[in-house]
């Protein structure tokens, strides 16, 4: 089956979704199917071998040039490849998250239009190139905010078309409202064109169902997978070490950096933690420099200095070492998380966690307990609660004990292989 897999790259950043096309892309041309990893927007950045292809389709710098201005529309194709390199898109996008929202909304809903909008030229190049070059069975598009062409790809009546599912909320969520409204229209009316929509967790699932008016027969819960070769530890534990808890993520409110950074000040003074220190690794954005410099000066003004550090955006080997070296994993996001790999990952690196109870993390722990209920790798906190962050996390320390590598039950669980197996028995559904 040749599949064509659309990506949208995120300006540099280390991205989540990313990361799952990447991994699945590969599991699924290892299962012997021709699988095309298609970058838009920007070229990907993953922490494994990359294979996607190295052209960048509807290219960061033509899109926005061509939402500013209309004229280039009309511009050689010439001109539009050489915009679309990648030497060029990487430097030029890095900052693309100080975008206005109000031009951030001009360009959803002009994308969202496809070969109505003003970057139809960007639009039919990709559909030119699919059609003459690819002529794919079945293509997948990462979220259904760059599914501008779905109409044209199933023009030909020949290619069937899915869409992923994995924060398409959060970002019309930070358009103004009336563009808001009008994306998530353009949205609703591509429904009917996608031959399905494949979501990580049944509380995602439920969400966007009632968001964008999904028929339930569209509707195919895969549970997430990873590559967990880097992760698997011995999970050895010296006890006599200082308590070591860990955030990886991007460095953002909505990922609750400032929660564990709270509880930690808080709890920091008791006896039973008085030794415990906090290591912060993940991508940390320039519209967030602000947000970041209050969480360095709130830590260092409760004088902890000395018992707290930020790693970085690290890559996968450090990632894996990072990860071995924790007593605690605490990512308590703000917002309803509709994946959670790094969840996954830390799972797999046998480090216990302590997540907040809403979003996929419910489903994530009730589906390892299920397969194996003496794996009590972790716990759930109230996620609107603070004192239950603070109280189990002190608990966590009080308890503390070896750490257990994750069974082989658990890791053939969230590898991504059985992910990709999913995935493709949906794929290979006939019509």
């Amino acid at each position: 089956m040749k599949i064509a897999y659309l990506t949208a790259g995120a300006a540099g950043m280390f991205c989540g979704s990313c990361l799952h096309d990447n991994a699945l892309a590969k599991s699924l041309i290892r299962l012997g199917q021709d699988c095309i990893l298609i970058p838009a927007y920007t070229p990907i950045r993953t922490d494994d071998e990359d294979v996607s292809i190295d052209q960048v389709f509807m290219g960061g710098i033509n899109v926005y040039l061509q939402q500013k201005l209309p004229w280039l529309a009309y511009t050689p194709r010439w001109l539009d490849g050489f915009l679309n390199q990648a030497w060029l898109i990487n430097p030029l996008t890095k900052n693309a998250g100080k975008t206005s929202p109000a031009l951030l909304g001009a360009l959803t809903i002009s994308m969202l239009k496809g070969t109505q909008g003003r970057q139809r030229k960007e639009f039919r190049r990709l559909l030119d190139w699919l059609e003459k070059d690819i002529q794919p069975d079945v293509m997948v598009f990462t979220n259904l905010l760059i599914g501008g062409s779905i109409p044209e790809v199933k023009r030909n009546g020949k290619t069937r078309v899915f869409v992923t599912l994995q924060g398409d909320d959060i970002f019309l969520d930070s358009l103004p409202a009336k563009m808001r409204d009008e994306s998530l229209k353009l949205m609703r009316a591509l429904v009917p064109l996608v031959d399905g929509f494949l979501i990580h967790s049944k509380d995602y699932a439920a969400r966007m169902g009632q968001l964008l008016h999904l028929p339930e027969s569209k509707i195919h819960i895969v549970p997430l997978g990873i590559d967990i070769s880097p992760f698997r530890s011995s999970a050895t534990t010296d006890t006599k070490a200082p308590f070591s808890i860990g955030y990886f993520a991007r460095m953002a409110p909505e990922k609750g950096l400032h929660r564990v950074v709270d509880a930690f000040i808080a709890i920091a003074k008791e006896p039973d933690a008085a030794h415990a220190t906090l290591k912060l690794a993940g991508w940390m954005g320039p519209q967030h420099t602000q947000y970041w410099s209050e969480q360095k000066d709130k830590l260092d003004r409760a004088g902890l200095s000395d018992r707290w550090e930020y790693v970085g955006s690290i890559d996968r080997t450090d990632k894996a070492a990072f990860l071995a070296s924790l007593d605690l994993f605490c990512v308590p996001t703000t917002y309803t998380e509709p994946k959670g790999l790094f969840l996954l990952e830390a799972i797999a690196a046998g480090v216990p966690y302590l997540q907040p109870n809403h979003g996929a993390f419910p489903e994530i722990h009730d589906r390892l307990h299920m397969i194996n209920p003496t794996s009590a790798a972790g716990e759930l906190f109230q996620w609107d609660s603070e004192d239950d962050l603070r109280s189990k996390m002190l608990t966590a320390i009080r308890n503390r004990g070896p750490k257990n590598a994750a069974p082989p039950e658990i890791l053939d669980e969230i590898d991504i292989a059985t992910h990709a197996r999913r995935v493709l028995g949906i794929l290979d559904q006939p019509q």
